[in-house]
C-alpha cells in the first residue's frame, strides 16, 4: 500500500479559531471533522510566532537559531535541509503548494521552486500574483474588495492553492508521496468571498481577564508596543469589529479550501495521513496587544495540531512543537532520524495517549523582519513551557513567570515571587541547556545572569566547551581547529590557546 502524508496549514489561526478545540461559534466543519476522526493536541507550539521562523522549524526539525531564519525575508542556511528535500533524496515524490517565506525573498517569495520539491506543481503567492493583471493584483491585497459584486472566490490565493492540491492528489493518488497545502489564510489583508464575508458580524473571542492587562509588570517593550492602548479599557480590545468579522470569515474560507482538499484525499488516497497545523496566532486585542511579535503568550504560540492516521482518535495534552514534525514525517516513511534533528518525533504522542516526549517545549524570538525598521526591532527572547509554568527571558528586558494552571490569561508575572524560585530556576536551568544542546548562536553568560538567579557567577567561557555541527547525512564530518582531522567529538572542551602565539 502506498505510503501518503498530507500537510494542510494555515497562517495565523489560533486554537479559538477551530470548533473542534471546544470554540462553538467558530465554523470549521472540515477541519472539525478531522479531529473527530484523529487526534488533536492542546498543548502544540511553534518554535517562533512569525511566519518565517515558524515555518523555518516546521520543515527542517531545526530551531530558527540554527536553521538561520531568525526574522522573516531571511532565507534558510546553505547547509539547512528541508523535508523536501530528505524525502525526495529518498525516491519519495514530494509537491508544495502554497505560501514558502523561506527563500529569503519579500513576504510573496521569489517564484521560484526550492530543491526537493515538484517544479510542476509549486506555487508561491508570487506565481499567483503574476497571474493577477495589474488592477486584480492591487485589489488582492486590499480587505475591502471581499465585499465587491465581482469578486468570488476563484480569485482568492486559498482556491488556486487548493485547486493544485485536488489536481495533484488526482494524479499521484496511487504513489508515495508527500505534499504540503500551504494557505495565506486568514492572514490579512483576510480576501474572504461570501458568504464568509459577513458570517461573523456581532462574534467575537471568549472574554479572557487578559484584555484587562495594564502590562504594568510586563516588559518595556510589550508597554511601547501596545502605546496608548494599554490605558484603554478592556472592552475596547474585548468587542466584535469589522477587521475581526473579515479575519474569522477568511478563516472559515480556508476551513472550506482546506475541505475540498479533503475531499480530493477521501476520493483518491483515502488511506493518507493528514495533518493540520498553523504557523503560529494572533493576539488580536489579549493582552491590548495585536498581531505577533517577542512574546510566548497562549494566543500566538500554541498551535492547532490535528493528525488522522486512521488508527487513533482523541485529545491529546502532552507538549508538541514543530520542531517535531520532521522527525515525525522521517518516521512515518521509515527512515532515519539524523542526529542533527532538534525535535523528537511525534508518533509516540499520538500512539498513546500518557505518552511523553518532551519535559518542556522552546519558544524563541529574534526579530519581526528584516525589512522592518519598527515593529520593535532586535527582541531576543527565549521560552520554556513545562505544561504549567512558563519562563520566557527576555535578553535585553523584564523577564516573565507565568503559572497557567492558576493564571491561563499570563496576567500576573511571577518572575519575583520567592514562592516559584524552584520552578523558575528549573525552567531556567532547561532554557541554557537548550541552547547549548542547539548551538544556539545566541547563548552567552548574559542569558543566565538574572537579577532573579544570584547563584549563577558569569564566565567569560561560559561552559567551556566547544560545540561543532555533527551531521554526516549531506556533508563530510567537520574538523578538530587543533589537529586538522575528523573531530572526534562535536562537544569538548575548548582548549586554552598559548597566549604567546
Amino acid at each position: 500500500m502506498a505510503k501518503q502524508f498530507i500537510l494542510l496549514m494555515s497562517d495565523t489561526t489560533r486554537c479559538d479559531m477551530i470548533g473542534a478545540y471546544g470554540h462553538k461559534a467558530m465554523s470549521t466543519p472540515n477541519l472539525d471533522r478531522l479531529a473527530e476522526e484523529g487526534v488533536w493536541f492542546t498543548e502544540a507550539y511553534c518554535a517562533q510566532p512569525v511566519c518565517g521562523p515558524a515555518r523555518s522549524a516546521l520543515f527542517t526539525g531545526q530551531f530558527p537559531h540554527s536553521n538561520g531564519v531568525i526574522a522573516n525575508c531571511l532565507p534558510l542556511g546553505d547547509n539547512v535541509k528541508t523535508i523536501g528535500q530528505r524525502l525526495s533524496d529518498q525516491g519519495i515524490h514530494c509537491g508544495y503548494i502554497g505560501k514558502w517565506h523561506l527563500d529569503g525573498f519579500d513576504y510573496f517569495g521569489n517564484g521560484r521552486c526550492p530543491e526537493g520539491f515538484d517544479a510542476d506543481y509549486w506555487y508561491d503567492m508570487r506565481c499567483y500574483l503574476e497571474e493577477l493583471d495589474e488592477s486584480w493584483r492591487r485589489r488582492s491585497r486590499r480587505s475591502e474588495t471581499s465585499f465587491d459584486e465581482d469578486f468570488d472566490e476563484t480569485m482568492t490565493y486559498g482556491y488556486r492553492v487548493a485547486s493544485r492540491a485536488v489536481d495533484f492528489i488526482e494524479q499521484f493518488g496511487k504513489e508515495d508521496f508527500f505534499l504540503t497545502v500551504s494557505f495565506d489564510e486568514p492572514h490579512g489583508p483576510s480576501l474572504t468571498p461570501a458568504p464568509f464575508n459577513t458570517m461573523y458580524e456581532g462574534v467575537c473571542f471568549e472574554d479572557n481577564p487578559n484584555y484587562a492587562d495594564d502590562l504594568s509588570d510586563k516588559p518595556l517593550m510589550q508597554q511601547l508596543w501596545a502605546g496608548e492602548g494599554r490605558f484603554l479599557p478592556a472592552d475596547h480590545f474585548h468587542r466584535p469589529t469589522a477587521a475581526l468579522s473579515l479575519f474569522l470569515g477568511c478563516n472559515s474560507f480556508m476551513d472550506a479550501m482546506a475541505g475540498r482538499v479533503l475531499e480530493a484525499i477521501e476520493r483518491c488516497c483515502p488511506e493518507a495521513v493528514v495533518m493540520f497545523t498553523s504557523d503560529h496566532g494572533d493576539l488580536c486585542g489579549n493582552h491590548k496587544l495585536q498581531t505577533k511579535n517577542g512574546v510566548a503568550y497562549r494566543e500566538v504560540a500554541n498551535i492547532p495540531w490535528i493528525i488522522r492516521d486512521h488508527q487513533h482518535r482523541g485529545v491529546r495534552h502532552a507538549l508538541v512543537s514543530h520542531v517535531d514534525f520532521v522527525p515525525g514525517v522521517l518516521e512515518y516513511f521509515g527512515l532515519g532520524i539524523p542526529r542533527l534533528l532538534e525535535g523528537k518525533s511525534f508518533w509516540p504522542l499520538v500512539r498513546e495517549e500518557e505518552a511523553v516526549i518532551h519535559e518542556a517545549v522552546f519558544v524563541e524570538f529574534g526579530r519581526y523582519e528584516v525589512d522592518h525598521d519598527g515593529f520593535g526591532g532586535l527582541q531576543l527572547m527565549r521560552s520554556a513551557f513545562d505544561g504549567r509554568m512558563k519562563l520566557v527571558l527576555h535578553l535585553c528586558d523584564t523577564d516573565e513567570l507565568y503559572d497557567v494552571r492558576q493564571d491561563p490569561g499570563e496576567v500576573v508575572n511571577l518572575i519575583d515571587d520567592p514562592r516559584y524560585a524552584r520552578q523558575r530556576n528549573h525552567l531556567h536551568d532547561l532554557i541554557l541547556q537548550h541552547m547549548n544542546d542547539t548551538r544556539d548562536v545566541f547563548r552567552g553568560y548574559c542569558w543566565a545572569v538574572r537579577k532573579w538567579r544570584t547563584d549563577l557567577v558569569p564566565s567569560w567561557s561560559n561552559d567551556g566547551y566547544t560545540r561543532q555541527r555533527e551531521n554526516e547525512e549531506y556533508e563530510p564530518r567537520q574538523l578538530d581547529y587543533d589537529t586538522g582531522m575528523p573531530m572526534e567529538n562535536a562537544v569538548r572542551r575548548k582548549k586554552i590557546v598559548d597566549e604567546k602565539l
